[in-house]
C-alpha cells in the first residue's frame, strides 16, 4: 500500500433548484392564481472520519467531489427535491485547509465526526411567494444559488500521545516493538522506517497510550533533507516527545552533537513544537559494560547540561522500557487531570495547538508558492490542475 499524507481535492456543493412560475388551471376554478413551487436546496459536502482508512491515497485517483443539485419547483405548489448531501470519508487525524483563503476549516479527530466543507446552494422561490392584493398574477421567481466550490489541502497527522524522534538507527523502531504490538521493520542500516508507525502501549489493566515512530531525522531535515521532515507534522498532535539517542553509535559519531542536531531541526521546523516537553532516552546500553555505559551517560548529560527527565534503556533487551512506559502513563494522567481541573492549563494547551495550526497554514502557503512559483498574495491559476503527491510503497501499521 502507498502511504500518502497530503492531498489536494476540489469539493463542489449542489446548486439550488430554481423556483417555478405556474398558475392554477382547473375546471370550475376561475382565476386560480399562482401556484409555482420552490426549488430544492442543493446538497452540501461533508468530510467524515473513518477508522478503516489510514492514508489519503484514495484522493490521488479521485480529486473532485460534487454533491447533488436541487430540483426545480413545479406547479400545484410542489417543491423540488433537495439534493442529497455528499459524505467523503477521510482518515482520523486529517486537517483541512482552504488553499485559496488559507483558512483552517477544521480537523477530523474522531470516528464519525463530520465537518461541513462546502455549503449547498439555497433554493429559488416560486411565484406563489410574490402574490399580493395588487399583484394577483405575479410572474416573478428567483433562481437557486450556486453551491460553494473549494480547493482543499488535506494533511494527515497521526493521532498519538507520545512521539519518538532521533537520528536514523537510534533505536526508535526497536523501542516501539518492545513496548507495544507494533512490528515496524528493524535492520542494521539507516532509514529502515519510511512511514509513521503507531503502537498502543498498555500500562496496567485499563490504561494505555499511543506511541508514534516517525522516520529518522538528519541535519537539514527541516529544509527538506532526508525523509523525516515530511513526517514532522505527525509530532504536532503529540503531547510528549521522546528523544531517543544511541549512546554507542557504530559510526563513532558524537551522541551530544546528535542531540543538538535534532533540537535545531525541531526548532527550525516549528518553534511551538520545540516547546513541547521532551524527555531524553539513552538507548543501546547493552552494547557497553555497565560501568562504561554509566560513564557514557553521565558524560552526555554533563555536556548537554540536561535538566529534563532522563531514562536509560536497552530497547532490544527490554531493560528500562517498563519504567519508561509507566512514567509516560503517569505524566499523561497528571496532565489530563490538570487540564480538567484548571481552565488556564486547558487554555494554554489549546493556544499551543492553535499556534501549531497557524504554523501549518504558513507551511501550506509556502508550499503553494513554491508549487506555482508565485509571490505571496497572488491568486492561484484556476486552470492549473496538476498535483503530484510524494508517495512511498510502504504501509502504515497501527496495532494494539
Amino acid at each position: 500500500m502507498q502511504f500518502v499524507d497530503e492531498a489536494r481535492i476540489v469539493v463542489v456543493a449542489g446548486k439550488g433548484g430554481n423556483g417555478c412560475m405556474s398558475f392554477r388551471r382547473e375546471k370550475y376554478v376561475p382565476k386560480g392564481g399562482p401556484d409555482g413551487g420552490d426549488g430544492g436546496h442543493g446538497g452540501s459536502v461533508y468530510l467524515i472520519g473513518d477508522d478503516s482508512l489510514n492514508t489519503l491515497i484514495d484522493f490521488r485517483f479521485q480529486k473532485r467531489y460534487q454533491a447533488q443539485s436541487g430540483e426545480p419547483g413545479r406547479g400545484s405548489q410542489c417543491s423540488g427535491k433537495a439534493g442529497d448531501d455528499l459524505y467523503v470519508k477521510v482518515p482520523v487525524g486529517t486537517s483541512i485547509v482552504d488553499e485559496d483563503t488559507l483558512e483552517i476549516i477544521g480537523d477530523i479527530t474522531a470516528v464519525g465526526q463530520t465537518l461541513l466543507v462546502a455549503q449547498g446552494g439555497q433554493r429559488g422561490l416560486g411565484n406563489i411567494h410574490f402574490k399580493s392584493s395588487t399583484n394577483r398574477a405575479p410572474r416573478q421567481t428567483t433562481k437557486g444559488t450556486p453551491g460553494e466550490e473549494r480547493n482543499l489541502h488535506l494533511e494527515l497527522k497521526v493521532m498519538a500521545d507520545v512521539g519518538l524522534l532521533g537520528l536514523p538507527n537510534a533505536g526508535k523502531s526497536t523501542l516501539i516493538r518492545a513496548v507495544s504490538a507494533a512490528k515496524p521493520k528493524v535492520a542494521n542500516y539507516p532509514f529502515t522506517t519510511l512511514v509513521p508507525n503507531l503502537g498502543v502501549v498498555k500500562v496496567g489493566t485499563h490504561q494505555h497510550f499511543v506511541m508514534a515512530d516517525i522516520p529518522g531525522l538528519i541535519e537539514g531535515a527541516s529544509e527538506g533533507s532526508g525523509l523525516g521532515f515530511k513526517f514532522l507534522r505527525h509530532l504536532t498532535r503529540c503531547r510528549l516527545l521522546l528523544h531517543v539517542v544511541d549512546v554507542a553509535p557504530m559510526d563513532e559519531s558524537d551522541p551530544v552533537e546528535s542531540v543538538r542536531i535534532i533540537a535545531r531541526e525541531l526548532q527550525t521546523y516549528s518553534q511551538t513544537l520545540s516547546e513541547r516537553p521532551r524527555w531524553l532516552v539513552l538507548n543501546k546500553l547493552d552494547l557497553l559494560p555497565d560501568e562504561e555505559a554509566e560513564a557514557a551517560c553521565q558524560a552526555i548529560l554533563q555536556e548537554l547540561d540536561w535538566q529534563g527527565p532522563v531514562f536509560r534503556i536497552s530497547a532490544i533487551s527490554g531493560k528500562g522500557t517498563e519504567r519508561l512506559s509507566q512514567a509516560i502513563m503517569q505524566w499523561l494522567l497528571e496532565r489530563r487531570a490538570e487540564e480538567a481541573a484548571n481552565p488556564d492549563a486547558a487554555e494554554a494547551e489549546q493556544q499551543m495547538r492553535e499556534r501549531m495550526e497557524a504554523e501549518a497554514v504558513a507551511r501550506v502557503e509556502a508550499w503553494l508558492n513554491r508549487r506555482h512559483k508565485r509571490k505571496p498574495g497572488e491568486v492561484e491559476d484556476e486552470d492549473d490542475d496538476d498535483f503530484d503527491d510524494d508517495d512511498y510503497d510502504v504501509e502504515v501499521e497501527y496495532v494494539r
